[in-house]
C-alpha cells in the first residue's frame, strides 16, 4: 500500500491546494447546514417525545463524558494532521496510545459511576454512566482514521460519513423515545453514533495499524498533543462547571431546560468550526513556511465564516420565544431565556474559536495552552459572577462574557505572533459584528409593531428570517470591505465551476 493511499503522504496536495480548500469548504459547509436541518428536526421531535427531566439525567452523565473525551484523543488527531511528514510506525503508535486511554477512561466510569449517581442524587446515572463509557472504546479507535482522512482533504467522505452516522443515530434514538424508552433513547443515540463513526472510518480510510511502534519524533507529537489536549480540556471543563453545578444545585428539570438551550445553540455553532478546522488546518499547515499566502488564506476564510456566523446567531436573539414554542412545543417555554442568551453568545464563539487556529497550524502549541487558561478563568469567573442569581444569572453572564472579554482575549493572544494580527482579526469581523447587531434590533423593533403581534411562532419567525436577510444583505453591501468579500468569494466560486467544468487536462 502507498504512502498517498494510506494517507501518510501530503506532497501532492501542494498542487492545487487552493482548489481543494476551496471545493472542501464548499462540501464541508453544506454538508453542516444538512446536518443543521437534521439536528434541528431530530431536538424538535425528541423534545416533544421527551421531557425536561430525562434530558437532564443524561446531561448530568454526559457533562463528564464530554471532559474525558478531549482525554481520550489527547490532542494525537491534530498531531497527525499538522505534521509534515509523518510513518506508518509514528501513526500506528499514536492508534494504540489512544486506545490505551480509551480503555483506561471507559473503565475508570465503569467504577465511579455510583459515586456520580449519588453525587446528583439521581440513582439511574448509574446505569447511564456505564452505558456511555462504552462509547470511549469506540471512538478511541477512530481517532486516527478521521485525522487521516482529514490530512488528505477528504471532505466528501468525511461529511458523508459524520451526516449519515448523525442521521441515522437520530432516528433510532427518535423511534426508541416514540416506544417510551425513556432517557435510553438518548443513550443508544451516543453509542450509535460512536459505533457507525468507528465502522466507517474504517471502511473508507484504508490505513490500518501495525504492531511495529517507534519513539522517533513522538516526544514532539505528543508535546504537540498534550498542549491541544490541554487547550481543550481547559476550555472543556469550564464550559461544563455551568452544567455540573446547575444539575447539582437545581435538579434535572432546570438543567434539561438549559443544556437543550445550550445544545440547540452552541453545538451547531462547533459543528460549524468543524469544518472550518476540517478545511483550514491541513491547507495552512502546509503554508507555514509561507507567510503572505498564510496571512492571505487565513483572512480570505476568517471574514467570510464570520460573515455568516455572526448575524444568523443573533437574529435568535429577538426570537428566543418563537424559537422554543416551535421546536420544543409549549411545555417547554421557560428554555426560552436560555436560547436568547445563548444565542448571543454563539454569535460571537465561532470567530473566538477559530482563532485557536492560528496556534494550531503555527507550532504555538504552548501559548495556546496558556489562552486556553485565561479563556477557562474568563468562563468560570462570568459563571462564578451569575450563580447567584440562578441559572438565568449563569446564562447571562456567559452571554455577556462572550463579547465583551472573551473575544478581545482571544484576539489579542492569537495575533501577538504570525503572520496574522490582532488588528487583521479584529478588521475581519467588523462588517459581520455590524450586521449581528444590526439584526436583532431590527426585528426587535418590528416585533413592537401591530403587524407582528398577531403572528405565530412560525410565521414570526419566516418574517424574521426575511428581515434579517435584508438587514444582513444591506449591511454588506454598504461596507468596502464586505463587498470586496463578496466580489472575491463570487470570483472564487466562478473560477472553481470553471476549473471544475473543464477538468485538469
Amino acid at each position: 500500500m502507498s504512502a498517498t493511499a494510506d494517507g501518510l503522504d501530503t506532497s501532492h496536495l501542494q498542487r492545487d491546494l487552493g482548489r481543494r480548500s476551496l471545493r472542501g469548504g464548499t462540501i464541508a459547509f453544506a454538508s453542516q447546514l444538512v446536518r443543521f436541518a437534521a439536528q434541528f428536526a431530530a431536538t424538535a421531535l425528541l423534545a416533544r417525545l421527551l421531557t425536561p427531566e430525562t434530558f437532564g439525567l443524561v446531561a448530568m452523565a454526559g457533562s463528564i463524558a464530554i471532559i474525558l473525551d478531549m482525554v481520550k484523543e489527547f490532542g494525537l488527531s491534530a498531531a497527525t494532521i499538522q505534521r509534515e511528514e509523518i510513518s506508518q510506525a509514528q501513526v500506528s503508535t499514536l492508534f494504540w496510545i489512544n486506545i490505551a486511554i480509551s480503555l483506561g477512561i471507559a473503565a475508570a466510569l465503569m467504577l465511579v459511576a455510583p459515586l456520580l449517581a449519588a453525587f446528583y442524587g439521581q440513582p439511574e446515572l448509574t446505569g447511564i454512566t456505564r452505558w456511555l463509557a462504552a462509547g470511549f472504546i469506540a471512538s478511541g479507535a477512530t481517532v486516527q482514521h478521521w485525522a487521516l482522512l482529514r490530512r488528505q482533504m477528504r471532505f466528501g467522505t468525511i461529511a458523508l460519513l459524520e451526516t449519515s452516522a448523525e442521521l441515522t443515530a437520530a432516528a433510532i434514538a427518535i423511534a426508541l423515545a416514540w416506544h417510551g424508552a425513556g432517557y435510553w433513547a438518548l443513550v443508544v443515540q451516543r453509542l450509535l453514533a460512536a459505533a457507525l463513526m468507528l465502522i466507517g472510518s474504517w471502511l473508507l480510510c484504508a490505513w490500518r495499524p501495525g504492531f511495529a511502534v517507534t519513539t522517533a519524533g513522538l516526544r514532539d507529537m505528543l508535546g504537540f498533543g498534550a498542549s491541544v489536549t490541554g487547550f481543550g480540556l481547559i476550555s472543556v471543563a469550564a464550559r461544563s462547571v455551568d452544567q455540573i453545578l446547575i444539575g447539582w444545585l437545581w435538579g434535572p428539570v432546570t438543567l434539561g431546560l438549559y443544556e437543550r438551550a445550550a445544545k440547540l445553540l452552541l453545538v451547531p455553532v462547533n459543528n460549524l468550526n468543524a469544518p472550518l478546522y476540517a478545511v483550514a488546518m491541513p491547507a495552512l499547515s502546509r503554508l507555514q513556511d509561507q507567510p503572505i499566502r498564510y496571512r492571505n488564506g487565513f483572512l480570505l476564510v476568517f471574514e467570510k465564516f464570520a460573515m455568516v456566523t455572526m448575524p444568523v446567531a443573533a437574529g435568535a436573539i429577538a426570537t428566543a420565544d418563537w424559537i422554543v414554542v416551535l421546536l420544543f412545543g409549549p411545555h417547554w417555554a421557560a428554555a426560552a431565556v436560555y436560547v436568547a442568551c445563548f444565542a448571543a453568545a454563539a454569535a460571537v464563539l465561532p470567530v473566538t474559536l477559530a482563532a485557536a487556529l492560528l496556534y494550531q497550524t503555527q507550532n504555538r502549541s504552548g501559548e495556546m495552552l496558556r489562552a486556553g487558561l485565561a479563556d477557562a478563568v474568563l468562563v468560570v469567573g462570568a459563571i462564578a459572577a451569575g450563580l447567584p442569581f440562578g441559572a438565568t444569572g449563569v446564562a447571562v453572564a456567559y452571554a455577556v462574557a462572550g463579547p465583551l472579554l472573551r473575544l478581545p482575549a482571544a484576539f489579542w493572544l492569537a495575533g501577538r505572533k504570525g503572520p496574522v494580527s490582532t488588528a487583521d482579526l479584529f478588521a475581519g469581523i467588523v462588517p459581520a459584528a455590524a450586521a449581528a447587531v444590526a439584526t436583532p434590533v431590527a426585528i426587535w423593533w418590528l416585533r413592537q409593531t401591530t403587524a407582528f403581534s398577531g403572528l405565530g411562532a412560525f410565521a414570526g419567525l419566516m418574517v424574521a428570517m426575511a428581515v434579517g436577510l435584508i438587514v444582513t444583505a444591506t449591511v454588506y453591501l454598504a461596507l468596502p470591505r464586505s463587498r470586496r468579500a463578496l466580489t472575491t468569494a463570487w470570483q472564487l466560486m466562478r473560477s472553481h465551476a470553471v476549473a471544475g467544468a473543464t477538468g485538469p487536462g
